[in-house]
């Protein structure tokens, strides 16, 4: 219960960094996101436009963590609980949506992904890396998405 509730902080934490314009106040989490978010001008990928259907954040799981990919901008970020921290972009490219993120800790896992379908409330991604395809359910006001499998998360 406790990852849980520390995942909804960090989508919390996400939500507040994803937002433009600066508060000029500190806090002990966005240390930890904006090394994140400053590095994300200088993802590996070469997306040419921002899409808007990919604005926000979204939530999935994967063995056993959460994952938050946060997209503002042509700029993405993706957080793992207990495990990588990436940033690149994201955005339409040769009439795609790609998403090419660099990961702190080397992890090749989400590289490069493509969109396959995004909607209000959901995006499906392929990964060219281990993580294949995933289904992210997009986070409303810093909260995690009801439905959210959390089987396996307190462990």
């Amino acid at each position: 219960m406790r990852l849980v509730a520390a995942a909804a902080g960090l989508v919390g934490a996400l939500a507040l960094t994803a937002c433009s314009g600066g508060s000029g106040g500190s806090s002990a989490t966005p240390s930890a996101t904006s090394s994140a978010a400053a590095t994300a001008t200088a993802g590996s990928g070469s997306s040419t436009a921002s899409s808007d259907a990919l604005q926000g954040s979204w939530i999935t799981t994967s063995g056993g963590k959460i994952v938050a990919l946060v997209v503002t901008g042509k700029e993405a970020g993706l957080f793992e609980t207990g495990g990588s921290v990436c940033s690149g972009t994201a955005g339409e490219e040769a009439g795609m949506r790609m998403i090419h993120l660099t990961c702190t800790d080397g992890s090749k896992d989400r590289v490069t992904g493509m969109v396959d379908s995004v909607s209000k409330s959901g995006m499906k991604v392929t990964w060219s890396g281990k993580s294949g395809e995933e289904t992210y359910t997009k986070a409303e006001g810093g909260k995690l998405p009801s439905g959210l499998p959390t089987a396996g998360l307190g462990q």
